[in-house]
């Protein structure tokens, strides 16, 4: 199976009609159908890492503010607790136990029911575990390669360039508008991505102003990480929906194999 990066963007993406949804879909045409879909959500952010376990997760409104219909939305694939046990176990010796609790959050559901919107391809989650570094996400990564061979989608979601604290809220709806600073990190983020510079991704934290801007948190950053290292090095980036949002936000989406 392919590999992908989804910027996911605001939950709203998950009613409205726009080219980001659009290239969802038609990035879904051109995958083979996965017996399982992974996700790495940038909206599960733990101590330790987790994966879903139930047979029937619920589906998880983890936002406020938003219009009642988006409330009203379920997506109602079912787990595959057999499968997280699975994953669970090439993790060794990082612990990941199975969750009860969590299911879909709007960093999964709000993407994967544009590619899949009859929810009946079995979907799991994985945690991201804040107490670990990037290159070490970017080394458990490289555990869960095989997956791939096992007809396996494995997604992270999350915003390459994400700072809602400086969103032009005024200006969200300009598709391609981007501070300046995030014009630089966007070219940036396209250069080591293009050229596999894992050194730079996994240690953006030493890199320049606009980079920093880009990730003040590290949550929605770190599914890149997932996906990339999830990738082969034969594997060409295929990037899609390609635009800067409200000054400080990228949709950049990328698909390898």
């Amino acid at each position: 199976m392919p590999v992908l990066f989804l910027g996911h963007g605001s939950p709203m993406n998950a009613i409205e009609e726009n080219i980001f949804v659009q290239g969802f879909r038609k990035t879904a045409a051109l995958l083979p159908t996965p017996q399982l879909i992974l996700c790495i959500s940038a909206h599960w952010y733990t101590q330790g890492t987790f994966i879903t376990g139930q047979s029937f997760p619920p589906t998880i409104h983890d936002f406020g503010g938003f219009p009642a219909s988006l409330y009203s939305i379920e997506y109602p694939a079912p787990g595959d607790p057999k499968m997280a046990q699975t994953v669970q176990s090439m993790l060794t010796p990082t612990s990941a136990p199975l969750d009860d609790h969590w299911g879909f959050d709007h960093g999964s559901w709000s993407v994967v029911k544009h590619l899949y919107p009859e929810a009946n391809i079995p979907m799991i989650q994985m945690s991201i575990d804040h107490q670990l570094s990037p290159y070490a996400h970017w080394q458990l990564a490289q555990q869960l390669k095989s997956l791939r061979q096992k007809g396996v989608l494995i997604i992270g979601s999350g915003n390459i360039i994400h700072n809602l604290r400086m969103v032009d809220f005024q200006k969200i709806n300009d598709i391609g508008y981007g501070y300046d600073w995030a014009q630089e990190a966007h070219a940036l983020f396209h250069q080591w991505i293009t050229q596999r510079d894992t050194a730079r991704l996994c240690h953006y934290e030493k890199e320049n102003k606009a980079i920093q801007l880009s990730i003040p948190t590290a949550e929605h950053y770190l599914p890149l990480l997932y996906s990339m290292g999830l990738s082969e090095a034969h594997e060409e980036p295929q990037i899609f929906n390609d635009h800067l949002l409200g000054g400080s936000l990228s949709m950049t989406s990328i698909k390898w194999g």
